[in-house]
């Protein structure tokens, strides 16, 4: 065990100590995408000793030219990219501990995951979530590390409650929610990058070497050579619903209301059940085949098409309506089979 890490041990800045650091310490990765699957591999040859990956998708052809780890069987077999992530990384290190939860993060479930956490790492593709993470992270005083990119453009950025802005604080100054990947597509260096950024700070984080973390936002975009790097320590706001002195959490508050979302960059929608269900995909199979459907599935998911219509359901009630934005034609489907 010493030999694997001992070219990280070497960085003086960790040393030996900083290493059985890390391996004390539990991630929570939030999506597993191009920035998810990049941060989860660094953090498990890194040797962290338990990793939380938490994900919606499934492993799709187009997601290959990016995101890391996975494979073409990956995609024949239709696996959920949290549980594909989790095979893999015990491949590289069978020592740490991967949790795998192919779930859509709510506010409700995700503080629910959060007990031990000592680094929440930010992967995902939608603003909602950040705002999620960013409220609970000042709840919980747990250490977050923002990252997005988009095209070449990219930025990251380290929050610590109690002594950085937040995310909040900052949306005013920097244009954050701008950054998706829904129509400019993307070119990998970009997400090597961020995640550069993102595992650099984190292991300065779990080492214990925090004195060292970026007072700043970095922004960069490889394709026109530039890169910036702007310090944020006065924006800190009082009134911050967030981080403030009056606090009130305002992105943990919701419904629950059945749910839609058009996912980033893709004819898909995603239909959210307004209470959690636990379905039983083999006999939800038998009856869709029988109603003329045709059905594949695993024991994480099913795939079902009828007149060109592809919907992918989850264990948990969720389902992905592929080929078109129109919520109300996706939540008609949805219904049509789960009611």
């Amino acid at each position: 065990m010493k030999e694997r890490y001992s070219r990280q041990t070497l960085f003086a800045p960790i040393g030996e100590r900083g290493q059985l650091e890390i391996q004390k310490k539990h991630v929570l990765l939030l999506g597993a995408g191009a920035l998810g699957a990049a941060n989860a591999e660094a953090l498990t040859r890194a040797g962290v000793g338990k990793i939380t990956i938490v994900d919606r998708d499934y492993v799709e052809l187009s997601n290959l030219q990016r995101q890391q780890m996975y494979t073409e069987r990956d995609v024949e077999e239709r696996l959920p990219k949290a549980e594909a992530a989790k095979r893999h990384l015990l491949e590289i290190d069978h020592g740490v501990e991967v949790n795998a939860l192919i779930m859509d993060a709510t506010a409700q479930n995700l503080e629910q995951q959060l007990g031990g956490v000592d680094l929440i790492l930010d992967a995902t593709d939608n603003f909602e979530t950040r705002m999620i993470i960013n409220d609970l992270s000042q709840k919980l005083h747990i250490p977050w590390i923002y990252g997005a990119c988009v095209g070449s453009v990219g930025m990251a950025l380290t929050i610590l409650p109690g002594n950085t802005p937040c995310l909040h604080c900052l949306l005013k100054t920097i244009p954050i929610q701008g950054m998706t990947c829904d129509t400019g597509g993307i070119i990998s260096p970009a997400v090597t990058m961020v995640a550069a950024h993102q595992m650099a700070e984190a292991l300065k984080i779990l080492s214990g070497n925090r004195e060292a973390i970026r007072p700043a936002l970095v922004t960069f975009d490889l394709w026109r050579n530039q890169y910036q790097s702007v310090k944020l320590t006065k924006a800190k706001k009082k009134d911050c619903l967030s981080c403030g002195e009056q606090r009130s959490y305002p992105f943990l508050t919701g419904d629950n209301a059945t749910k839609t979302a058009v996912l980033c960059g893709r004819d898909t929608v995603q239909v959210r059940p307004p209470k959690p269900v636990k379905l039983r995909l083999e006999k939800l199979a038998k009856g869709l085949v029988g109603s003329g459907y045709a059905v594949k599935f695993n024991p994480f998911l099913l795939s079902c098409e009828k007149e060109g219509v592809r919907m992918v359901i989850f264990e948990d009630g969720r389902a992905l309506i592929h080929g078109t934005k129109d919520m109300i034609q996706a939540k008609a489907a949805y219904q049509s089979i789960l009611g």
